[in-house]
């Protein structure tokens, strides 16, 4: 593939900078069409692209198919939808005929598995995605399902999958369902080509380039793309393969990396001799810099193969680790994995959208509702999103039980105040029940809106896996006045009586801005807030990436402070996670006592669940710290997997059902605690049982760190699996 060879170091083409495909005279449609009856309404004799999606249709840019969708179609594209076709064959993939250039697959908003598993692996009763909440709509697996039925329904024709399942699935990746390490979505589904994070950048181009009559097997050299290829590929003789060993190397994670610094000098001469002269010349940092650039553009490391990390738990971690610190758009190499006789190989993550890109994609002709054809059907997550809005995508925080970095990356992308009020406005006048309160104004976090590195060279070059742990890194601009501006403007919107921000925070941030927290809990607040401190101990806290719980105390004082010179009653409600790794059942019952100190009783409790590639699932698998160079005499983590345990450890979190106290007792006199059995007020649980109230007992070797085989993914639970911060497009 020598016509199109990867140029990663070069700036990527604007998004809306292509001439449009001649179908762009249909003009945009009033809802992306999901039968043949509303194409021939159109005047469309066929769809160019058809998308097939997991969820229901909701024209709104809160979800990826919409948003993918009116994307490709503002390109000039004809694009039609299928929402949750019945999976047993091929015919329901058929609905709208051929697709002239590709069919593009997802799961939907949410991985399938979380969408249809707790984390105790039992299947949901109710999808919130699914109009009437119905549940059983969408497969296991639905990236790799839906892939092999469009296969099946038109061979030959060019299957692009995305979205977060195949996001977190694009590598060998430990499955918490299966309880193995599963193979690459690439081969399962064999797709043509999987866009990972968000795609805007690389569907486009795409969507272009086959129209112009480029094969999908061509296509190799776009950021944010993965494909399989034949073993030992390279794209060019300038390329290299190095082995994913010679990259991780040790250090302290607070050390930050030094742009101007060197690595792997040696084939870099810093002078120059020149013929017949002693004299040289000393080659400027510039050059030097431009030459290191260039070596990374055209290297690939090799990461071990799948058949060597399904087998090998460190070997597992180990490339986990690699993958993480290759994830930076700015500096990340290209990474391949063996699958038996094939590599998957993975191109760099795709360069972020700008702000004025942004706004384009959200400002779209959206008709921000669901689909006529679902009636008066009630989908819960287009009511719980209705009437919000993203104001920005990303997250910097690099919460090892989240996997919202590993799909749409640290960098922050923002839209404009300007993008954001037209967007309420048009929400005030198209959107039905709109009562003047705008429900959330976010996105995976509350208050990182235009948030960034102060120095681009220093962001373009760094590795942490987090900006914001152990401490908030000195390169990074914590400035809230951007959203203390954006929420006076908004709140000041005619027909707009209130702005709420309910939960989604991130709290150490916040305390670097006394004024937001003053904003915000004068404003903003609705009698309660919902904040994550997720545990109170170091040792767990450490294995999450969160702050101390000294941050969470700071915040309370000023969250406090300023509600009662509001003059107003408010709350905060914390989150706390059980299970995690590294968590002891010592660890719970000091969470346990810190929230009967501070009075709180918990209703909603959250269990990890281990999901694909989330640095929190690694350790769960591998038992290492994939926060530090791993070896086979690396860090042990403890997982919680037996599920008695998991059972105790939830109920450390809800010490006041008394459904919980007879486990509790007996955990309580196995850990030497029968102190705290008992009626004083310094004592957890009573010693006396309601009448029909009775619990589950836990034997002593649920409180010791056997492993049963009950694992799971880098989420949380929740009552629902609607995201718990704020929906983000895709």
């Amino acid at each position: 593939m020598n016509s199109n060879q990867p140029s990663f170091s070069q700036p990527p083409r604007p998004l809306f900078g292509y001439r449009k495909f001649w179908a762009h005279r249909f003009g945009p449609a009033p809802f992306l069409p999901m039968s043949r009856a509303e194409m021939e309404a159109l005047g469309w004799d066929s769809c160019d692209i058809i998308l097939v999606t997991g969820d229901a249709y909701i024209d709104h840019p809160s979800f990826g198919m919409a948003l993918i969708g009116r994307l490709l179609e503002a390109q000039g594209f004809r694009v039609g939808i299928i929402c949750q076709p019945d999976w047993n064959s091929a015919a329901g993939f058929k609905t709208l005929g051929k697709p002239n250039l590709f069919y593009g697959v997802t799961a939907g908003n949410m991985d399938s598995m979380v969408n249809r598993y707790t984390a105790d692996r039992k299947i949901r009763s109710d999808d919130a995605y699914t109009p009437n909440a119905e549940p059983n709509k969408r497969p296991d697996r639905t990236v790799t399902v839906y892939a092999q039925r469009c296969r099946e329904a038109f061979p030959g024709t060019p299957v692009i999958v995305g979205s977060i399942e195949a996001s977190l699935r694009r590598i060998a990746h430990y499955d918490y369902w299966s309880d193995k390490v599963r193979r690459s979505v690439l081969p399962d589904s064999k797709a043509d080509l999987l866009v990972f994070g968000n795609a805007e950048r690389a569907i486009v181009e795409v969507a272009h380039r086959l129209a112009k009559g480029e094969k999908i097997g061509d296509i190799r050299d776009l950021k944010g793309t993965a494909f399989m290829a034949s073993p030992g590929w390279l794209p060019s003789d300038e390329w290299e393969a190095i082995d994913s060993t010679s990259v991780d190397t040790p250090g302290p994670l607070v050390k930050h990396a030094d742009p101007y610094a060197m690595e792997n000098s040696q084939n870099l001469p810093s002078t120059v001799a020149l013929p017949g002269e002693h004299a040289v010349r000393i080659v400027s940092r510039e050059e030097r810099l431009a030459a290191r650039r260039d070596r990374r553009a055209h290297t690939v490391i090799r990461l071990p193969s799948y058949e060597q990390v399904k087998d090998d738990p460190v070997l597992y971690a180990h490339a986990s680790r690699t993958f993480h610190l290759e994830s930076n758009p700015g500096n990340a190499r290209a990474l391949v994995q063996a699958h038996g006789d094939r590599d998957v190989w993975l191109n760099p993550p795709p360069i972020p959208l700008t702000t004025e890109e942004l706004d384009a994609v959200y400002e779209l002709p959206y008709a921000r509702r669901p689909h006529p054809a679902y009636g008066e059907a009630k989908i819960p997550a287009w009511e719980m999103i209705r009437f919000s809005v993203n104001i920005m995508r990303g997250c910097f925080g690099g919460c090892t039980f989240c996997s919202i970095t590993e799909h749409e990356g640290r960098i922050i992308q923002s839209r404009s105040e300007d993008s954001i009020v037209r967007e309420i406005e048009e929400m005030r006048d198209k959107t039905p029940g709109f009562t003047g309160v705008v429900s959330d104004l976010g996105g995976p976090t509350a208050n990182m809106f235009h948030l960034k590195c102060k120095d681009e060279k220093i962001e373009s070059s760094c590795r942490r896996l987090s900006c914001v742990y152990p401490d908030i890194c000195e390169n990074m601009n914590t400035d809230h006045s951007k959203l203390i501006s954006l929420y006076r403007r908004t709140r000041a919107i005619k027909g707009v009586k209130k702005i709420q921000i309910g939960s989604g925070l991130r709290y150490d941030l916040a305390v670097r801005s006394p004024e937001y927290i003053k904003e915000l809990v004068t404003h903003h607040v609705g009698g309660y807030l919902k904040i994550a401190p997720e545990h109170t101990e170091e040792g767990v806290l450490s294995k999450m990436m969160k702050p101390g719980i000294g941050s969470y105390d700071r915040f309370k004082q000023l969250f406090d402070r300023f509600s009662r010179e509001a003059g107003k009653e408010q709350y905060l409600i914390p989150y706390f996670i059980a299970a995690h790794p590294g968590t002891t059942d010592t660890d719970m019952l000091n969470l346990a006592l810190w929230l009967k100190k501070n009075n709180f009783r918990l209703d909603q409790v959250q269990t990890f669940i281990p999901t694909p590639m989330a640095l929190a699932t690694t350790m769960y698998h591998s038992e290492r710290n994939p926060l530090r160079k791993v070896n086979r005499s690396s860090e042990h983590v403890g997982a919680v997997r037996n599920g008695r345990q998991r059972k105790l450890q939830k109920a450390f979190l809800r010490y006041h059902d008394p459904a919980n106290w007879p486990l509790l007792r007996e955990a309580l006199k196995e850990m030497g605690r029968a102190d705290l059995i008992g009626n004083g007020k310094k004592q957890l649980i009573p010693a006396w049982q309601p009448a029909g109230t009775c619990g589950a007992s836990v034997s002593p070797k649920t409180r010791s760190q056997a492993k049963p085989p009950l694992k799971r993914g880098g989420h949380v639970q929740h009552s629902s699996p609607v995201r718990r911060s704020r929906p983000a497009g895709k």
